[in-house]
């Protein structure tokens, strides 16, 4: 086994990011703060706002008259230091959101994409549509940007059998994605980019191992262990809605038998749907952000629908049950839910999400579990992928050794 030795410059660099996040946090704070909210000593703080401030990372915000002494100077994330794009390429949309330096959103745009087709410049084209989109609503130019960051999902399609229809060529032809964005450039896939976000802005902020599940056309698992987002040996970590859930049961297009997403994604909702009610309309629903939209409907009408309520039940059932699997092996403190589906359905979903955890899960390991939805709002995949992109940046110019994003 081989064991990475932390250097003193790794040290450093984690202290960065430890400041980073408290004013992330906080949105200013004073030196002394910093040093009671991180438990860095004062000293380490001193340092590491230097490094800041002499990157332009950092920038003092204003003087505060304290009883006694000297008045003290709060600091906050520098938004002006340039802009960062994070980029959520989906099976059903492309979506771009533009963000300050300080992580704060300025600017959105959405380019619809037909979820039948996944060709590569087809992808490529409705990247570079929304992301030039979303610069002129945020009056920002290319010059401004400090980096970019998309999230491409697939790859788990097998050779044998017939293409997965997600934008799984574009991973192929990534030095073309780079050639036509111009600009410093990270891609890395949705799970690792909902799992940056729950670190920089939700749970992750306050714990040390959590699950943060994604519910949409595809299913997966962002793993934070320790602090720590679980890449694994080829990035490929995460993906749980491709293990088995039911035996020798509903084909995933993957091209395996009774995996999670067949159950809980999109698709597997609908079948679950039609099989309770084929004749339901709601069943021959094309498109599945607006089936799912109509099932969200449906169980908020005044005049409950047994077939849609049935449907909710049975899917709870499924995910209750594949989460607590993921507790069996993960034994996290907290499984959040984010994605356009938990956003809908998730009211409707966690109460029974969370007894069938609990009931199903090995002895107490889900007693004491937090299960909600994400208070990640917005795109968090865009947002994940942003902040990968400024962690890249931190990178370049020497701030960050540690944690430094692998992908391409």
């Amino acid at each position: 086994m081989v064991v990475v030795r932390r250097t003193s410059r790794d040290i450093r660099s984690e202290s960065r990011l430890e400041v980073m996040h408290a004013l992330l946090s906080a949105g200013e704070a004073s030196r002394n703060e910093l040093a009671r909210v991180t438990g860095l000593s004062p000293a380490t703080v001193a340092t590491v706002v230097s490094d800041l401030l002499a990157n332009g990372v950092v920038t003092e915000a204003r003087l505060t008259a304290g009883r006694v002494g000297r008045p003290t100077t709060t600091l906050r994330l520098n938004g002006d230091r340039g802009r960062i794009v994070g980029v959520d390429v989906a099976e059903t949309y492309v979506r771009a959101v533009v963000f300050d330096a300080a992580l704060d959103e300025l600017s959105s745009a959405e380019v619809a994409k037909d979820e039948h087709h996944g060709e590569t410049d087809y992808v490529i084209d409705g990247i570079v549509d929304a992301l030039d989109t979303a610069l002129g609503r945020a009056d920002a130019t290319r010059d401004d940007v400090l980096g970019v960051g998309i999230s491409l999902p697939g790859g788990m399609q097998r050779r044998s059998e017939v293409s997965v229809v997600v934008p799984n060529e574009a991973w192929h032809h990534v030095d073309r994605l780079r050639q036509r964005i111009g600009l410093p450039l990270v891609v890395d896939n949705p799970l690792k980019a909902i799992a940056t976000a729950e670190l920089w802005f939700g749970a992750g902020r306050r714990l040390a191992s959590m699950v943060t599940v994604n519910l949409g056309t595809g299913v997966g698992a962002g793993i934070v262990l320790e602090g720590r987002i679980l890449r694994g040996a080829t990035n490929s970590a995460g993906e749980w809605g491709h293990s088995l859930l039911a035996l020798d049961g509903r084909r995933c297009r993957c091209g395996r038998q009774g995996c999670v997403e067949a159950y809980v994604g999109a698709a597997g909702i609908q079948q679950t749907l039609a099989e309770i009610a084929p004749e339901h309309p709601l069943a021959a629903e094309p498109m599945q952000r607006e089936f799912i939209g109509a099932l969200a409907a449906a169980l908020e009408s005044p005049e409950p629908d047994p077939a849609v309520t049935e449907t909710i039940s049975r899917t709870a059932r499924y995910l209750g049950s594949a989460i607590a699997d993921l507790v069996a092996v993960v034994n996290p403190d907290m499984v959040t839910l984010t994605g356009w589906t938990a956003w809908a359905l998730g009211g409707h979903l966690v109460p029974a999400v969370r007894e069938r955890v609990v009931r199903e899960s090995p002895g107490d390991s889900a007693a004491d579990l937090a299960l909600e939805v994400s208070t990640v709002r917005g795109n968090s995949v865009a947002t994940g992928m942003a902040t990968i992109a400024l962690e890249r940046f931190l990178g370049d110019v020497g701030l960050l050794t540690t944690r430094v994003p692998t992908a391409l």
